[in-house]
């Protein structure tokens, strides 16, 4: 079984504001950015109806192996 090739990231991340509570919000005080929303794709967050669209797993994994890659070199 070969290894996925992982996409390069050509588009900084974009950067916002948030007020919801997330351990970020522990650093983000003392400037230290922090990625969020690198979670799965789909709706309903910790509600009865939250889901998630398993055909968008395997493109988050890309993107978030393509974004620790980027930053460990």
């Amino acid at each position: 079984m070969s290894t996925p090739e992982v996409p390069e990231v050509h588009e900084p991340p974009e950067l916002a504001a948030v007020g919801r509570p997330y351990d970020g919000n522990h650093t983000s005080g003392t400037g230290c950015p922090a990625l969020h929303g690198l979670g799965t794709v789909g709706g309903g967050a910790h509600a009865d109806h939250e889901h998630v669209i398993v055909a968008e797993m395997v493109p988050r994994i890309r993107l978030l192996a393509a974004l620790v890659k980027e930053h460990v070199r």
